[in-house]
């Protein structure tokens, strides 16, 4: 079976992806959107040796990386120019060289498959959860003896094989919910009749169903086009509905089963997600017809335009926000609700937080070229210069106790996930998606919403799309295994 993937892979990656590798030039691909869709992953259980650090590394690693090179297969094109800037940094103070090539859009797991053959193949790459190890998991290195796994502040969210080692690290934890502009929202609070005083009041879906549809009628005089921005179902853009949303209906049925994963999803939380989905095609600044031909930036720019009070991402979305030219919505108004669909209990509900992002050594590589990759990761992750870059550039929420108050993110949306996070009355839902059977299950699933919006679907076929398109991957996935 790993056989024919790679194979299969192979052939997508030379047809879809240009990106010179390790070995080659410093061109890289940089076409892309955000977001935490790509399904890359790798594994093995090679160890390296124990042996010295370097400068750069305060003490961990594994054996000596003198002579050792880093290369850093990138899979967010938005942030590549970012990486590149890391590498040159590093490579000017340690001596050690650091390359970064960055896959195109969409092309991360066939690029890897790609690069991971070469002889110059990368040292350093992700892995988007357990599911996705499992395809890769010839090539991970055993990194339970690095202090970069010391450091995890939740050591229950590496990957672990089940020989007990340490093959994947989760780098960044992260929120989504649905971003709102409190200046609009101030606005409307004030109108005659208005169904809530204070965003306090929003803390389940009845009110929040009973605010939104009296800000749609009252649009006018919010001088708004929308209370919602466009729901993006454009393929490939779907990202936030067939993997974000469903992750609620998802965690609740997990929960109540108490389990880990499922071999068939019930879907007994379908008319929960419908609950909050029509809120969002009803009260948009688009028609439901024409959401299959919107994409997340157009999305995202309606929001910082200020055209829409509301619009369902993750903190990642800021630098969507505040980079559009025209931006209307100030820093201080940007501001988190959870996503409220009407489950009992939802009032304690807090954000959607958890990573699917994690590093991975390659375990085929030279034991030196290992212990500079790891060495170049617990700079990136210890040192005043390396945190800067992880927390001002890179914007990311990092799960390890190196980091100090004064080195935790200052955008907003940042803060308001560090903020439901402490509060203690709120349980934030977990990241359930990496257990999802596979990316075919989510663009059938993607293709169902669209079909629904356009009225070719009733809601009780995208139900079945999304239980039968369930238990046929997931039985897929158990076989080839």
């Amino acid at each position: 079976m790993k056989k024919k993937l790679i194979s299969t892979l192979l052939c997508v990656s030379m047809v879809a992806t240009m990106l010179v590798g390790c070995g080659g030039n410093d061109e890289a691909a940089d076409d892309g959107n955000a977001g935490t869709e790509t399904e890359a992953e790798e594994g093995d259980d090679t160890e390296a040796e124990e042996g010295d650090d370097t400068e750069a590394a305060d003490d961990g690693g594994s054996a000596s990386a003198e002579g050792g090179k880093v290369c850093y297969l990138n899979f967010k094109p938005e942030s590549d120019d970012i990486w590149q800037q890391i590498a040159a940094e590093y490579t000017e103070a340690t001596g050690t060289e650091v390359k970064v090539v960055t896959a195109a859009s969409g092309q991360y797991e066939a690029t890897l498959t790609s690069e991971i053959v070469k002889e110059d193949a990368p040292t350093l790459f992700q892995v988007n959860g357990p599911i996705g190890y499992q395809n890769w998991k010839d090539y991970c290195m055993d990194l339970k003896d690095t202090d970069f796994y010391s450091w995890l502040l939740d050591k229950s969210l590496a990957i672990e094989g089940e020989d007990g080692g340490v093959y994947g690290i989760p780098y960044v934890v992260e929120g989504y919910g649905i971003i709102y502009n409190q200046a609009i929202m101030d606005k409307y609070f004030a109108t005659e009749g208005a169904k809530a005083a204070s965003m306090e009041e929003i803390n389940n879906f009845a009110k929040l169903k009973e605010v939104v549809e009296d800000m749609t009628a009252k649009k006018a005089e919010l001088e708004i086009d929308g209370v919602f921005a466009s729901t993006s179902l454009l393929p490939g853009e779907d990202w936030r509905w067939q993997t974000h949303l469903v992750n609620l209906p998802v965690y609740y049925e997990l929960k109540d089963s108490n389990a880990t994963d499922l071999a068939e999803l019930e879907f007994k939380y379908a008319e929960n997600y419908k609950n909050v989905f029509d809120l969002y095609i009803n009260n948009s600044c688009s028609e439901p017809g024409t959401l299959t031909t919107m994409d997340v930036t157009s999305s995202m720019a309606e929001f910082a335009l200020g055209q829409v009070a509301m619009v369902q991402n993750g903190n990642w979305g800021w630098s969507q926000i505040n980079g559009v030219d025209g931006n209307t919505v100030a820093e201080g108004d940007v501001k988190f609700l959870p996503i409220y669909t009407g489950v009992t209990g939802e009032e304690n509900q807090g954000l959607c937080v958890g990573t699917e992002n994690f590093f991975c050594v390659n375990s085929k590589a030279s034991e030196a070229d290992q212990a500079a990759t790891v060495a170049f990761l617990e700079w990136l992750y210890s040192s005043p210069e390396g945190k800067a870059h992880v927390t001002n550039d890179l914007g990311f929420i990092a799960p390890f106790n190196t980091f100090e108050d004064s080195d935790k993110p200052t955008d907003p949306l940042a803060q308001e996930v560090l903020r439901y996070m402490e509060d203690s009355s709120k349980t934030s839902v977990s990241w359930n998606f990496t257990i999802f059977p596979s990316q075919a299950f989510k663009d059938d699933f993607g293709f169902a919403l669209g079909d629904y919006c356009n009225g070719s679907k009733t809601w009780e076929e995208v139900v079945e799309t999304v239980k039968t398109r369930w238990a046929e991957e997931k039985a897929a996935t158990a076989t080839a295994e």
